[in-house]
């Protein structure tokens, strides 16, 4: 009996160790899960966090882009209108250029109407950030800010000089509303060998 004994305390003993091996690996297990689970949830948080910061950057670029065409369409929404105006402004020069000394004259009311209307139609220009391009004989040629005519050799000048204007230009904030048109030398008359 005293063998039978200490079989059933081996067994006992051999039952204890593996129930102990058995909760010890259940343990690992456990561990082996929420460490997964740990890994997996700080894998979903990087990535919602770098979704958050894309959304972020994207509503930030929204706003800025937002401002820009608010800024765009205060400064160059009458684009339009004013390219309307320019043939009113050119109509005024011409009338005054080609006022002669006997018209002043015989009107010099309707002269001075005609400039003071100019002079106000410049300061509604200059208001709405429509400033005109005045180039001057001499001036180098701006592709940017000026439209060829024409191309004539001129002796005294160089390749690419504005040697005549023949209609202003503007422009609107910083953008080219008309060119002005203008004249340009290709250099001197060509020496004919004799």
């Amino acid at each position: 009996m005293a063998k039978e004994r200490d079989t059933d305390d081996l067994d006992d003993a051999f039952l204890d160790d593996i129930e102990a091996i058995l909760d010890e690996d259940e343990e690992i297990g456990e561990e082996e899960i929420e460490a997964d689970e740990t890994a997996a949830l700080k894998a979903e948080v990087a990535e919602l966090k770098d979704r958050l910061l894309r959304a972020l950057a994207d509503a930030e670029n929204i706003r800025k882009r937002a401002e820009r065409d608010r800024r765009d369409a205060e400064v160059y929404g009458a684009t339009r209108f004013a390219r309307d105006l320019l043939p009113v402004h050119d109509s005024f020069e011409r009338a005054l250029e080609s006022a002669t000394d006997a018209a002043r004259a015989a009107a010099p009311g309707l002269l001075e109407g005609i400039e003071l209307t100019q002079r106000a139609l410049l300061a509604a220009f200059e208001k709405a950030k429509i400033l005109p391009i005045a180039p001057e004989p001499g001036d180098r040629f701006d592709p940017n800010l000026h439209q060829a005519m024409f191309e004539a050799p001129v002796p005294g000048t160089k390749a690419g000089e504005i040697i005549q204007v023949l209609g202003q230009g503007f422009t609107i904030g910083d953008r080219l509303l008309r060119p002005a048109q203008v004249g340009v030398s290709s250099g001197g008359p060509a020496v004919r060998p004799s």
